[in-house]
Formats: structure tokens, C-alpha cells, sequence
């Protein structure tokens, strides 16, 4: 949210200093070892003040949310950088975290064989043992050394720039992406190898909001129809599998069992913002018609007459306290996107009643 708000604060005001402090947290990001330079997509926080060393758990509100900041960041300036790193954590989302059924599993845990990072850290003879002569390239531009950078392994990250190794080795750019594209893709089979770290293969409601979004725009942006189709069978397996016959959500699925608890105010606020992507990349009415129904259920069940909505619905089970999150954390809280919602619902339909409501709420809340 910190990106998104200094993207569009630098877009409209042409503030230098907000652009610069955007592209340097972007960048840095997808050169450290926050990101899985060899399969994609990122880990949950970096736990040194360099970025390179990853708490190397990834879960999926992480990756939906940064795809989509870097594919807005692409836009803005088009880095190819940003492009890249935008549709390879697509791709880890659709190869490693999908169901077959269509949802989105949790998380992709840290450890492997009783062993944080285990599954992701080199070392230079095993890049040797792969690659060949190409070793030396690829050590020099993921930063595998004899010593390390980690507990005696390498955490693949990028300390130089493309363009800079490229100068460096006396190539050509083109070429070296070719080669480093080469060598990625034996890494990753070679890894495919090593025994995974296991997975939460539960699909939540909300988080599967945030993944639809970002896969319904990016198929839209990259004219990439693989990620459209992907954002469909989203959307039909979440109608199929998390909506009730009355038309509330659940919040939690697993292959295996049925459908369970009542969805929060995020459930709600994060799929419609997803349909109405998906409206969007799409124009097939059934996703708007959906989040229009969504935005009623919120309205009907978590509206605080104060201003704002709750977290929880007026017929959840009674608690000591109702919450009502208005501050964004590592996802986005569903007051601000309920706000958003109603907003484009009300500018796409013209009913001055849905898009009053919204402004009314947010003239209370902050008054």
C-alpha cells in the first residue's frame, strides 16, 4: 500500500524525490534475496538491513500484492525489470500455488528437511557440478561464492546490475540474458529435485481476492491470456466453492472438506475488488453482477452507522468486542477497500445512492 501510494503520488504531483524512493525500493527488492531469483515470486520479509537474507517463507497476499505493484511500476516507467519480475511471480503463483480445482494454497513454508532455506541456497561446486563452464557468469551475477553469503551457501541475489555485468564480462546483453534465462531454468529443474517445503494448501476467500485481481489485470497489461484464464477459473471455482446459496461468503477451503466460516468484511472487499478487474479485462457481465452483490452484502451486514464497516458481520457469533480494522497492514484492510468498491460501483452505474454511501461513511469516519 506505502508503494502504491507513492506510485500515485509521484504520478500526480511529478515529485522527483517520491519516484526516486519508488523505484529504489523496487529495485532492490528484485535484486536481493528477498526475491527467488531462480523460481520466482517472494518471501515473506528480509531479516538483515541489507535484503539479502529472507525469512524464506512465501505467502500468497505477499506475491499478489507485489506482482501488481510492479506490474503499475512497468507501467509507469517501462522498466523491463519490472516487467520481468512482475510476470515471474505470476508464473511461481500459477506453477507452485495453485489447486487444480483453481484456488490459491496460503503459503510455501521456510523449511525443508528440518532446515530454514535449504531448498533455495547454492553453492559454488553445485553450480559447477550443473552448469559447467557457465558457472562463472552465473556465480558472478547471483553472487554464489566459495565461502558464501549465508552459512557457508550462496542466496542467490543480484549485487550488480545487468547492464554492469554485462559490461564487466564484455558482453552483450541480450546474450548474457539468454545465458542467465538458460542457466535459471537448470537450476530450477536441478532444485525440483531437492525435497520441497510443504505448503498450507488452504485457499482463503480473501487472499484468493487479492491474486484474482492481480492475474485479471496482468492478463489484461501483458496481454498474457494464460493469466485471464487462470483469473476465471478463479473466479468460478470461488462462486462454486466459498459462496453460499443466499449469497455469503465463506471464508476457508481445502480439497477435501467443505467450505467453512463466516467471511469477514475482507472476504467481501477484496473478491468484488478482484470481479471488478475481472469485469474489466473481461467485459462478461456476470463478474460485475457478482460484485455488485458482494458490495449489498457488505453494506447489509457490516455497515457501522458511525462510518465505516466492521470486520464482522451483525450475525457473526457474539464477541466481547467487534472489531473494526481501519489501518492497512501487510494486506490492505477491508475498510479501505470496501471504500474503494463502492466507489467504482457507484461511478460505473451511475446510482447516486452507492456512491453517496461510501462518502457519507468516510465524512463521518475522519470528521
Amino acid at each position: 500500500m506505502t508503494l502504491e501510494f507513492l506510485l500515485r503520488g509521484a504520478l500526480a504531483t511529478a515529485d522527483e524525490k517520491l519516484m526516486a524512493m519508488f523505484n529504489m525500493t523496487l529495485e532492490m527488492m528484485a535484486r536481493g534475496g528477498m526475491y527467488d531469483q531462480i523460481g520466482g515470486g517472494f518471501a515473506r520479509y528480509s531479516t538483515d538491513a541489507k535484503w539479502l537474507v529472507p525469512h524464506f517463507e512465501k505467502m500468497l497476499y505477499d506475491n499478489a500484492q507485489l506482482a501488481r505493484i510492479y506490474l503499475h511500476g512497468w507501467q509507469a516507467t517501462a522498466d523491463p525489470l519490472y516487467q520481468r519480475i512482475a510476470i515471474e511471480t505470476c508464473d511461481y503463483i500459477l506453477k507452485e500455488m495453485r489447486d487444480p480445482s483453481g484456488g490459491f494454497y496460503s503459503s510455501q513454508d521456510a523449511d525443508s528437511e528440518g532446515e530454514e532455506g535449504k531448498f533455495y541456497v547454492w553453492t559454488l561446486d553445485e553450480l559447477r557440478q550443473l552448469l559447467g563452464q557457465e558457472a562463472e557468469l552465473v556465480s558472478l551475477y547471483y553472487d554464489i561464492t566459495l565461502h558464501g553469503n549465508w552459512e557457508g551457501k550462496g542466496i542467490p541475489n543480484m549485487p550488480r546490475r545487468h547492464n554492469e555485468v554485462a559490461a564487466m564480462l564484455r558482453v552483450d546483453e541480450a546474450d548474457l540474458a539468454q545465458r542467465i534465462g538458460a542457466a535459471k531454468q537448470t537450476l530450477y529443474e536441478a532444485r525440483a529435485q531437492r525435497i520441497w517445503p510443504g505448503k498450507d494448501d488452504k485457499v482463503l476467500t480473501a487472499w484468493n481476492g487479492l491474486m484474482l485481481a492481480t492475474l485479471a489485470e496482468a492478463g489484461r497489461v501483458l496481454g498474457r491470456p494464460d493469466y485471464t484464464q487462470a483469473a476465471v477459473a478463479n473466479a468460478e471455482f470461488l462462486y462454486a466453492n466459498l459462496r453460499t446459496a443466499d449469497g455469503r461468503l465463506y471464508r476457508t477451503w481445502k480439497a477435501g472438506s467443505p467450505a467453512k466460516y463466516n467471511g469477514y468484511l475482507e472476504d467481501y472487499a477484496f473478491l468484488a475488488e478482484g470481479l471488478i478487474a475481472l469485469y474489466q479485462t473481461t467485459f462478461e457481465e456476470r463478474w460485475f453482477v457478482w460484485a455488485q452483490e458482494l458490495a449489498e452484502q457488505m453494506l447489509a451486514h457490516f455497515s457501522d452507522e458511525a462510518g465505516g464497516f466492521y470486520d464482522t458481520a451483525n450475525d457473526h457469533e457474539q464477541l466481547i468486542y467487534r472489531p473494526k480494522d481501519v489501518q492497512d497492514n501487510a494486506t490492505p484492510s477491508g475498510n479501505s477497500v470496501a471504500a474503494t468498491v463502492l466507489l467504482q460501483l457507484g461511478l460505473y452505474t451511475g446510482e447516486g445512492g452507492t456512491r453517496k454511501r461510501p462518502n457519507r461513511r468516510l465524512r463521518r469516519w475522519w470528521r
